[in-house]
């Protein structure tokens, strides 16, 4: 909340708004404005008669209902995503009050996919500031730009930025990613409760090399190329030092990031802020949540897995990561797990002879080359779209003239118990290679993870259908139920949703001086923990319908293994009841005159 404008007080035990802002300058606070809501007190003290219709006062329900019927009105996904923003803009809670009522309809337009849309044509649709951009061609005043939000130390609590690099999987959009940071906030407040008036999106403007943009005279970023190497680092170090001076409490959230830059960033600073890259760290903590379900379900442990996971970005090795460090927890050295982990991208597996080609966390996961002497070679061949996500990947593919072992080939030989998807190219698990699998292992544990629903790389029908219901599957994208021989296979979502705004919440209510794994852990262990697993085709994850009650349970969690673990900062006796009264719920506050 912005101190300059509106204070938060307790008066008569009730949390209000205080506010020197008098009629219209009260109506185009969306933190305060309530339309036709504003009570007879708040009307005459606030001067809004007049101002607002002489109407009793509508109750929040019906404000509700109203907007629900206009959001319904437009005809694309797009058209709706840009009504709630201008809702956002007007009315923050009866935006989120909207998303409550609406939540798993209005997630996906609000959000992943239809953000992406959003991106493309932000320069366009731009109009109202949100956020903050700040501008690599002026890290001298990454601070003042900060600051001129006007919170004070204490006023925020969560920070996501981008440097939109590698928007959900259109790729560079330049200062157009402001909108992925704005998405991903609204994600943490209607999931988990995280306090809109709490939270900051930015952008981090260091050129874009979609020249598309750097022609569009409508484009609002930096026209040049991006800058990387030592300037970029010393832009992000700016950023993080004026970040943590200006508001100390904050988390700060990486989304979006380029491959080359993402971990890199985190690894950096993980160990002295509270920091998380959610296409690392999140999407593995929730396959990890599957996995855990799916293990128990099938009956088998850790130390007997074989993987392979087809997609060697952040995501792939991001679960690779997990499912390695949960491995050795069970017993296995961390050369044995990560020999049993296979990660296959487009030059084929990941081996050795790669190596000067390979990103940092791809390295560990390289199999030496007499791993795979006399494995069937593939000649090579370099899909365009692949080219276009992946350049270095497919000059490296291109260069491998004695051919790549592919995943059939992987598949032959490992004869894998888990198949996991992050590569975003349908139809790459076959009927031959999900039945080769299926023909080692009792249930065959197949996660095709890749969103939006046409990228996955396979369909849960086929899957189950291959395998006669025995596998065991979890997605990327929602899918409808599948029955085979009698049985109703319902079919759990790897939505990270359920996951990272419980993880944050409980971060921010535990003041966490960092996020370890092992909090990241606890997240994952409570959302599947939410999923019941005992009947017959039992979907591997709780249902996004109850967000609320996911995220309460992972922050509550959360809270406890930072205890536990001496980075609480906060003095907490009740944790269930700390993240009860941290939780923002979109209800009206009273407004009084200053």
């Amino acid at each position: 909340m912005n101190s300059r404008h509106v204070r938060v007080i307790t008066r008569d035990g009730e949390t209000v708004f205080e506010t020197e802002s008098r009629g219209y300058d009260v109506l185009r606070n969306p933190a305060l404005n309530k339309g036709a809501a504003f009570s007879e007190v708040e009307r005459k003290g606030l001067g809004l008669v007049g101002l607002v219709p002489t109407a009793a006062p509508m109750e929040l329900a019906q404000q509700v209902e109203q907007a629900y019927i206009h959001y319904s009105e437009h005809a694309t996904d797009l058209d709706k995503h840009l009504y709630l923003l201008r809702l956002h803009d007007t009315n923050v809670t009866l935006f989120y009050a909207l998303m409550q009522h609406h939540l798993l309809e209005m997630l996906p337009v609000a959000y992943d996919p239809t953000v992406g849309e959003a991106i493309e044509n932000f320069s366009e649709v731009y109009s109202r500031p949100r956020g903050v951009f700040l501008s690599i061609d002026d890290v001298d005043g990454v601070e003042a730009a900060l600051a001129a939000t006007g919170a004070t130390a204490d006023e925020i609590d969560l920070i996501v930025a981008t440097d939109a690099e590698e928007i959900l999987g259109i790729g560079d959009w330049g200062a157009g990613g402001i909108d992925i940071s704005i998405g991903k906030l609204a994600v943490y407040t209607a999931a988990a409760g995280v306090d809109p008036h709490r939270v900051l999106p930015i952008v981090l403007d260091v050129g874009t090399d979609n020249e598309m943009l750097l022609n569009d005279l409508d484009y609002i970023g930096n026209r040049h190329g991006r800058v990387r190497g030592e300037r970029y680092d010393a832009f992000v170090d700016a950023y993080v030092q004026a970040a943590r001076k200006l508001f100390p409490n904050a988390l700060l959230h990486w989304e979006d990031f380029g491959s080359t830059n993402c971990r890199r960033i985190l690894d950096r600073y993980r160990d002295t802020c509270a920091t998380f890259n959610d296409d690392m760290q999140g999407t593995g903590a929730i396959t990890m949540s599957g996995l855990y379900n799916a293990l128990k379900v099938a009956g088998t442990a850790w130390t007997d897995q074989r993987v392979v996971i087809l997609g060697g970005g952040t995501a792939g090795c991001g679960i690779a990561d997990q499912i390695r460090d949960q491995m050795v927890r069970d017993g296995l050295s961390e050369a044995d797990a990560i020999a049993r982990i296979h990660i296959v991208d487009l030059p084929g597996l990941l081996t050795a002879d790669m190596n000067d080609d390979l990103l940092d966390y791809q390295r560990p996961y390289a199999k030496p080359q007499a791993d795979v002497a006399g494995w069937t070679l593939t000649a090579p061949v370099v899909d365009t779209a692949d080219a276009m996500r992946w350049p270095a990947m497919a000059t490296l593919q291109e260069e491998r003239a004695s051919g790549i072992i592919d995943l059939a080939e992987v598949v032959a030989q490992v004869k894998p118990t888990i198949l996991i998807g992050t590569s975003t190219t349908p139809g790459r698990f076959t009927e031959a290679i999900v039945k080769g699998m299926a023909a080692h292992t009792d249930h065959p544990i197949v996660f095709p993870l890749s969103n939006p629903t046409p990228l996955a790389e396979a369909t849960p029908k086929q899957i189950l259908t291959w395998t006669d219901g025995r596998a065991l599957v979890a997605t990327g994208s929602p899918f409808d139920d599948v029955e085979i021989n009698g049985i109703v296979h319902r079919i759990g979502q790897a939505n990270n949703a359920a996951l990272y705004p419980g993880l944050g919440l409980g971060v921010i209510v535990a003041r966490a001086s960092r996020i370890s794994d092992e909090m990241i852990r606890a997240a994952a262990l409570a959302v599947a923990g939410q999923a019941d697993t005992t009947a017959p085709g039992a979907a591997l994850l709780p249902s996004n319908q109850y967000l609320r009650a996911t995220s309460s349970t992972v922050a509550v969690d959360v809270v406890k293994r930072a205890q536990a673990e001496g980075l609480a900062q906060a003095d907490i006796e009740n944790p269930v009841e700390a993240v009860r009264r941290a939780e923002w719920w979109p209800v009206y506050r009273t407004v009084i005159a200053a």
